[in-house]
């Protein structure tokens, strides 16, 4: 398949595509599914609008749970809408950062003017202005480009934003990573508050979390090399996400399939740190014919599968456990 957006481009060429999507009298929402990555660069490129269009708005579609996410969001000082109460008549224009409208609910009916990502490219993503780099670790590295190309400068705050957006994406460069990320790492750098994010990455644990980490240690299964967890129903899906980071530190593991319930969705995140496995095409063949929203990385992946997809095999958690571990392994 043709590349949406041609590596060769400058980035002069690629600021003044952007630049040109959005008009003056425009309002433009920046759709996100909030995490570090997403959150810095929406805020670059509200950076990047500003006085140039009337208004500028970030909507987060997903609740933020995570104790780090929320002192990432609290002390940067993190304006954003939750969807429940956006607007959307109040809007002419709309954008995603680090995400595709596949990959949510809540993207897919929405004509989309701007889409910048670092995932690798679905066919269903059109938009005016679509930048989709999936051999960058961060998207925050793509909005750094936009800004040092556009002439802007970082405040402490966008760069501070920016600098951890690109830390937690590539997990401090163990994950896929270009040259073009630890340069922008390097250049946020002189202009990041370092003592901030110290701060937010020691907020992560609460009460909430030491739970987790111990039904998730009581529910491991360890089949060869993969460690397989299922929670259950969940109330975060973010509890997910640090439970099969967390579990990538055993010697043991070089591959982690971490499940819950939300909803009516069976939410799977899967770390992989060997040299043979892709995280994310390997999520993409299990769960495919199962009406899954599927992909990823190498080392990082996640799927959404609707539990009416699997209903007839799903009875009690432990039929969940081993239907995963059969479709990972070909062994319940």
């Amino acid at each position: 398949m043709e590349h949406p957006f041609s590596k060769s481009l400058s980035t002069a060429e690629r600021v003044k595509r952007l630049s040109e999507v959005v008009g003056a009298e425009d309002a433009l929402c920046i759709l996100i599914n909030a995490d570090p990555d997403a959150m810095a660069s929406a805020l670059a490129l509200k950076r990047f609008f500003w006085r140039r269009v009337r208004r500028v708005s970030i909507c987060h579609v997903n609740e933020i749970q995570r104790a780090d996410n929320l002192a990432f969001v609290r002390l940067l000082r993190i304006v954003q809408v939750p969807l429940k109460d956006l607007k959307p008549e109040t809007f002419t224009r709309w954008a995603i950062v680090d995400g595709q409208p596949g990959q949510h609910e809540h993207f897919i009916d929405r004509d989309f003017d701007i889409i910048i990502d670092h995932h690798p490219f679905e066919e269903t993503s059109k938009a005016k202005h679509m930048d989709i780099r999936d051999q960058y670790g961060a998207t925050s590295t793509i909005m750094t480009e936009y800004l040092r190309g556009a002439g802007i400068r970082p405040s402490p705050r966008l760069a501070t934003a920016l600098y951890y957006g690109i830390k937690t994406d590539t997990d401090n460069f163990v994950r896929e990573s270009v040259p073009n990320d630890i340069n922008a790492f390097r250049y946020l750098y002189q202009f990041a508050n370092t003592t901030i994010i110290k701060k937010i990455e020691s907020s992560e644990m609460t009460m909430d979390t030491l739970d987790s980490y111990r039904k998730a240690i009581d529910r491991l299964v360890l089949v060869r090399d993969t460690g397989f967890i299922h929670m259950g129903n969940i109330e975060n899906q973010d509890s997910l996400v640090m439970i099969a980071d967390f579990f990538m530190r055993l010697v043991e593991t070089t591959r982690c399939v971490v499940s819950g319930e939300y909803g009516d969705k069976l939410i799977v995140i899967i770390r992989n740190a060997g040299f043979r496995g892709n995280a994310g095409k390997t999520v993409q063949r299990v769960f495919s014919g199962l009406e899954a929203s599927a992909g990823g990385h190498k080392s990082a992946a996640r799927a959404e599968v609707p539990l009416t997809a699997i209903s007839g095999k799903l009875n009690r958690d432990e039929d969940v456990a081993g239907f995963l571990r059969t479709l990972f392994t070909g062994r319940g």
